[in-house]
């Protein structure tokens, strides 16, 4: 197979086993907890079955269970390998400045565009708060778990295997971005936030190589704008039609600051790599 036929076909490969991945672990959500809602509101049971699925699906994933013919290469690709010592820190440092960098980021663009909120986040009202509060942390797990293992994971280690290493993260937040088109929208405001959020968690998966590494710092994001974020987005001002007030500068000032804080701490976090290398044998190279 020639390089170009084997790049293209570890694209189509990557979108196909990406996006199964993620509509899985996300419609199996949306199936309980539509089904919990309309059925008995009062019994959180959906919950801890969301939790079982996602572990079972995990450790599918990785390795386990039928066919064995398949198991080192789905252990290869999830590779949620353990990350220890100063380049676990750097990599939580890193990715959690990045979450705050995208938060303004996102209410910048909310602002200057007017396309914000999460369409997929039904109407809660009628609904107790547990079972709210619940739904949403739950929905805070299932995303990061499911999407850093199709993106980062799969889709990401198979780019990586035919592509330069900042190709690989690019085209996985490529698709990354266009998932999240079909239910948050294809504006190009949101799939351009979600494709430099790709890009932040691409890297912190690449420079550990392990798709573990972002998954903290990407339940922290979901659980910070299902919470204090999306909420808000309907009565936000818009600045073409009532002029930028000081917390749009506010905003603006966290994107930046915090990006470029970011950008120190995935330095450093490279040379840890450089350093130190991997069990595996893993080490980042220029590309």
């Amino acid at each position: 197979m020639s390089s170009l036929s084997a790049r293209i076909w570890a694209v189509l490969w990557s979108a196909l086993l990406s996006s199964l991945i993620a509509v899985f672990g996300s419609g199996i959500w949306i199936l309980l907890i539509a089904t919990n809602l309309s059925l008995t509101p009062a019994i959180p049971w959906s919950f801890p079955l969301m939790a079982l699925v996602l572990w079972l699906m995990w450790q599918y994933l990785g390795g386990r269970w039928w066919p064995k013919s398949t198991s080192d290469a789905r252990r290869a690709c999830l590779r949620s390998f353990p990350i220890s010592g100063s380049k676990l820190i750097w990599a939580l440092i890193a990715s959690v400045l990045s979450v705050i960098a995208l938060m303004g980021f996102w209410i910048v663009l909310v602002e200057l565009v007017g396309a914000g909120g999460n369409p997929t986040i039904p109407d809660y009202s009628r609904y107790p708060h547990i079972l709210v509060i619940l739904g949403l942390l739950t929905g805070s797990l299932v995303s990061p778990i499911t999407e850093e293992a199709a993106f980062r994971g799969y889709a990401q280690v198979r780019l990586e295997r035919v592509f330069p290493a900042a190709a690989a993260v690019f085209i996985s937040s490529l698709l990354f971005a266009f998932w999240h088109g079909p239910t948050q929208g294809f504006v190009w405001s949101k799939l351009l936030f979600y494709f430099v959020v790709g890009l932040a968690f691409g890297a912190t998966a690449y420079f550990t190589n392990s798709s573990l590494s972002a998954i903290p710092a990407h339940i922290l994001g979901d659980v910070t704008f299902f919470f204090f974020i999306w909420p808000h987005d309907a009565v936000r001002p818009l600045v073409w039609r009532d002029g930028a007030n000081l917390w749009f500068w506010v905003y603006l000032a966290q994107a930046v600051i915090f990006t470029i804080l970011a950008i120190i701490a995935f330095r450093r976090l490279r040379q840890v790599t450089q350093d130190t290398h991997t069990d595996q044998g893993f080490l980042f190279k220029e590309n």
